[in-house]
């Protein structure tokens, strides 16, 4: 390159843009990968685009439901490309494989896997497009890059004064090669990764500007209800229309394959007019279950089947044979619904030969599954607009109502919003699994020598595998769906992932036990189900950590001390644990009528233990205060993680306290949260987090809260009554 540093700042200073349109550097790199001469922008990779208006577009993979991912993943990209994050703009991204979740192998936000799974590929693409800016500055200088310094959106000379800003060195940026192992910031040096900061949506989601799915508008839009069976598995036998097609702005009633759809000009006018729908009901392959036969059943199958044994460790049992006494105990929970603040919804707008859809979902491409299997339309031919998430749980893993609103667009061919009323959110979820846990360990002395945990209950795969299956092979022509879904479930473990969601919190029971025994029992009662925040592990960490409890109880040892002898191999475990005891002042008096109880659980590769400090008051549990202590490897954002062990607390404290779904003949009982009910502010217990510096690999924190404080309130009430409950919800 032979213009120097001041002939080539007259010609940037004479033109609009002016290095863009001013200089060529064929000499310099091949063509150009990227860079768009119509708007002059350079899209480094699939994550990142650089304007010359010195702007900053970063593409978020990962839906924003209120875990964080918007504030904490922005972070990543800003510290390695040399931009404060709150200077760059963010968008969610289309469909695409790039955008693939590579712990899931689809394009899906859940298991917690957000920063773990974007730690590196973020990181490297924003360093990646940072060598290739300042190798561009380098060479406009003909300095060495090495003496270049990247500032808040701008390379610097070595002289320290003079300055490019990104957006004036995109075009050259976009023809330097693109680095094989660009240097990651040390972690010495991180301005951004690791400070306390502002979340990136507050403003947005405090002001109402923030788009969720229930408030997307389209020109001439129109609105859909949906009134679906009573009980799942029935059919719509016949329907009367009559009295609400007469019915101010209604527009259409006709069946769809989950129910009787209505539409009409305006939502209200929609819900009002349903309530004149008559609709009779083929119930004769209806769910008929009730909670006291799906656990009757659960008791019968693990009574003819001992399940396959899914860890084993030394001589169960011997060490029974042997034991001076044997511990049993059968814990119970019950289902649970989502409960998200958002209810479900989604718009779908039908052009023709193509379809859009606006959602929150956590699964765009298998809402384009749900599209395909209801149209003539191709996945391919499906556009996924994600919005903001009002709440997620799992719940919007499945597209179901996704596919209802295409379903309903296609017929009426105008822009339609479907939404579901609280009561429809409440009893057509798909739930947390019902599950039963035989426990039983042997002791010899003080000491803990065997311990066996039957699961009981079914696997969420089987749910879901209809449409992920597909979504993996989005070629394929329709008619093999079902057949992938069925090749999916057979070929669990080598064609799909081994399905965990009964017995993860289980199989990695941490405490140093020579004899030892996992089985699971899988037994399915026909009962709609899905994920739910934190999914087996919230329902394993309550039996095992209960049943921790008891033995510590049988031995006579403090509940803390106990585990804490059974976790000297386990140094993550055994920090949080200790760190939870002192912040949770274990062991020190209390006010009169007040019990501590503690647990510690690790989930999704994060580490949480946890003290509870309850009472009862007025024939009700008050819980006072939570001391949680987490360890989640490097910290991107020490509020968020704070804030969503938190929220995970309050989501844990609620399902102990009211979490029931109740079945009857089939019918779910509860509709809204006068019957299905949520902790209340004034409940809310005191929560102080300590965080475990860690070097080791980020992993997530949007669900790990959870686990532990079911049983560690479980504990505390047994401290404070004396009386064990092996039962959710927990009483006073």
């Amino acid at each position: 390159m032979s213009m120097n540093r001041r002939d080539f700042l007259k010609v940037a200073a004479g033109t609009s843009g002016g290095l863009m349109l001013s200089l060529n550097l064929t000499a310099c790199a091949g063509t150009p990968t990227g860079y768009s001469e119509e708007t002059g922008s350079w899209t480094a990779d699939a994550w990142l685009e650089l304007t010359p208006d010195n702007q900053v577009f970063f593409t978020l993979a990962r839906v924003e439901m209120g875990q964080g991912t918007y504030t904490g993943l922005t972070t990543l990209i800003g510290e390695e490309l040399g931009v404060a994050p709150e200077r760059i703009q963010v968008r969610f991204a289309p469909v695409g494989k790039e955008y693939i979740n590579p712990a899931i192998k689809l394009q899906m936000t859940g298991g917690s896997t957000s920063v773990a799974t974007s730690w590196q590929p973020l990181r490297v693409a924003g360093a990646s497009a940072r060598e290739m800016l300042v190798g561009a500055a380098a060479r406009i200088w003909a300095v060495s890059a090495a003496d270049c310094k990247v500032d808040d959106g701008q390379v610097r000379h070595p002289n320290g004064s003079d300055a490019l800003k990104f957006g004036q060195l995109v075009e050259l940026a976009a023809k330097e090669s693109v680095p094989d192992d660009p240097a990651l910031t040390p972690r010495d040096q991180w301005k951004y990764i690791g400070k306390s900061r502002g979340r990136l949506d507050a403003l947005a989601k405090s002001t109402g500007t923030a788009e969720y799915g229930i408030d997307v508008e389209l020109p001439g839009m129109v609105y859909a209800v949906v009134t679906r069976p009573p009980r799942y598995g029935a059919t719509v036998a016949s329907f009367d229309a009559s009295e609400a097609l007469g019915m101010p702005g209604v527009l259409d009633v006709f069946e769809i394959d989950r129910g009787v759809a209505l539409v009409a000009d305006k939502y209200w006018r929609a819900r009002k007019a349903q309530r004149a729908l008559k609709v009779e009901w083929n119930t004769e392959d209806a769910l008929s279950a009730s909670n006291a036969s799906v656990m009757a059943f659960y008791r019968k199958s693990a009574d003819e089947d001992p399940g396959v044994n899914e860890r084993e460790e030394g001589d169960i049992g011997e060490a029974f044979e042997s034991a001076s006494r044997v511990v049993e105990a059968s814990y119970e929970q019950p289902y649970l619904a989502h409960a998200t603040m958002e209810p479900m919804n989604a718009t779908a707008l039908y052009h023709g030969d193509r379809m859009e859809i606006w959602a929150p979902t956590q699964a765009p491409d298998l809402g384009r599954i749900a599209v395909a299997r209801v149209t003539d339309l191709s996945p391919d031919e499906v556009d996924i607009h994600t919005t903001f998430l009002g709440g997620g749980f799992g719940r919007r893993l499945t597209q179901d109502f996704i596919g209802e609103a295409a379903e309903v667009a296609y017929k009426v061919n105008k822009p339609v919003k479907l939404i579901w009323s609280r009561e429809e959110d409440t009893r057509h979820d798909l739930y947390r699994p019902a599950m039963l846990h035989r426990m039983k360990a042997s002791i010899s002395g003080d000491q803990v020598t065997g311990w066996h945990h039957q699961i009981v209950g079914p696997q969420i795969l089987d749910w879901y595998v209809r449409n992920a299956a597909p979504a993996q092979y989005p070629w394929a022509p329709k008619f093999l769906y079902d057949t992938l879904g069925k090749a999916g479930l057979m070929g669990e473990g080598l064609m799909t992932p081994k399905d965990t969601s009964a017995i993860e919190g289980a199989v990695e029971y941490p405490y140093q036990v020579a004899n030892l025994e996992v089985r699971h029992t899988h037994c399915d009662p026909g009962v709609p189900i899905t994920w739910w925040r934190s999914v087996g592990y919230s329902h394993n960490a309550f039996a095992v950590e209960t049943f921790m409890d008891e033995l510590a109880h049988e031995t006579g040892q403090d509940p803390f001390e106990f585990r804490r002898n059974l976790l000297q191999h386990e140094p993550r475990h055994l920090a949080v644990l200790e760190r939870a005891a002192e912040l949770g002042g274990w062991g020190t008096p209390l006010a009169e009528g007040r019990a501590r109880g503690i647990a510690v659980h690790r989930s999704f590769g994060t580490y949480v233990a946890q003290v509870v400090e309850a009472s009862i008051e007025n024939g009700a549990i008050r819980i006072h205060r939570v001391a949680c202590a987490v360890d989640c490897g490097p910290v991107v954002n020490p509020d968020i993680v704070r804030d969503q062990i938190e929220s995970g607390v309050i989501f844990g404290l609620t399902a102990a306290l009211y979490g029931n779904i109740t079945l009857e003949n089939g019918e779910v009982k509860e509709s809204n949260f006068h019957d299905y009910q949520m902790l209340r502010n004034h409940q809310r217990p005191d929560v102080e987090v300590a965080i475990i510096d860690s070097n080791e690999a980020p992993t997530g924190v949007g669900e790990p809260g959870v686990p532990p404080v079911i049983p560690a309130l479980g504990n505390a009430l047994f401290a404070l009554t004396g009386k064990r409950q092996r039962t959710l919800p927990l009483t006073a």
